[in-house]
């Protein structure tokens, strides 16, 4: 196999298009091609591989075994020189590229506002935001298809180097007119009995509130499971249980007295919010720069997020301090 010496950037483009629009008709349209015209290059490409990468399904096509392969070589390979571009733009007094981010389900809440400041500060950088549940986020940046990651704790089997820049506080809710709203015991064990609304098995909020019982030595009631933090707040609402969620996610119910903050002891409680990378990865310019920015001004735009009638006050900005996670 001759791969390594005749494949050239043009073949993998074509490839690159075929693979994620399963179709070559369509990657000829991107491309602005003809379809004989992506497919002789496709078929050199087979050629030089010395075996199939694609093979017809239906009216469409698949990838081989082979092809998958190639595919994600491909769109590494793209992205590198893509941020190779960007990173010789940069040095030319250009301030551009690709800012690609993950972030768990809760932080979509918090992050947009956040990425929009930036955005308008830095009107050259382009936005990638990927949002999914905790292991989505973390087989992302472990495949290194994006360059940061946002979540609440930093992942024990990724070598990573995170960075707290915000606090992230979290709190059992319930609906005004809900009977332990009015119950006056003041501890945890009031809710031994009641119906706790949760996130899925893995999700952050999830592992919060099992150790907060298992540290209470009571039994967690699941009432519902949920992957979603919107389902969540409408059956709290309803009245259907308690719920335990990031208080980014219902600062709008709770300010519409749709919500409300159940009255026990070290209720809501706080953990912080992370920026992360591989600590083997060199960041690129731009998500170096976001980075600085979440953690120079990240608090005091989520504190305006959570409290937007309130003035805004200068604080001290939060030390970048870096936590290693370990491998």
């Amino acid at each position: 196999m001759t791969l390594e010496r005749n494949v050239s950037f043009r073949q993998l483009t074509l490839f690159d298009a075929v693979a994620r629009l399963g179709s070559v008709s369509l990657a000829a349209d991107e491309m602005h091609l003809t379809q004989p015209a992506v497919s002789i290059q496709i078929g050199n490409l087979e050629a030089d591989a010395g075996t199939p990468l694609l093979q017809r399904a239906g009216r469409g096509i698949r990838l081989t075994e082979a092809g998958e392969l190639l595919a994600g070589y491909a769109a590494r390979i793209l992205a590198l020189w893509q941020e190779a571009a960007e990173e010789m733009a940069t040095l030319q007094g250009v301030f551009s590229g690709t800012l690609r981010v993950g972030a768990v389900t809760t932080a979509e809440y918090l992050l947009p506002p956040l990425l929009v400041a930036f955005g308008n500060a830095n009107p050259k950088v382009k936005v990638k935001l990927a949002v999914g549940n905790r292991d989505a986020i973390v087989r992302m940046l472990a495949g290194q298809e994006i360059d940061l990651a946002i979540m609440g704790r930093p992942p024990a089997e990724l070598k990573t180097e995170a960075m707290p820049f915000a606090r992230h506080p979290m709190a059992f809710v319930v609906a005004p007119d809900h009977p332990l709203a009015s119950d006056p015991r003041p501890g945890i064990e009031r809710l031994s009995d009641s119906r706790i609304l949760v996130r899925e098995r893995g999700s952050g909020t999830r592992t919060t509130v099992e150790r907060l019982f298992k540290d209470a030595g009571l039994p967690l009631r699941i009432g519902s499971e949920l992957s979603s933090n919107e389902a969540i707040k409408q059956m709290c609402a309803a009245g259907f249980g308690v719920a335990f969620l990031s208080l980014h996610t219902c600062a709008l119910e709770m300010r519409a007295g749709l919500l409300s903050v159940l009255a026990i002891t070290d209720n809501p409680i706080e953990r912080d919010w992370y920026v992360m990378h591989l600590a083997s990865r060199q960041l690129s310019q731009v998500a170096s720069a976001f980075q600085a920015f979440l953690c120079i001004e990240g608090q005091q735009r989520v504190d305006a997020q959570m409290q937007p009638d309130r003035p805004r006050r200068a604080r001290p900005a939060r030390q970048p301090k870096t936590a290693l996670s370990p491998s």
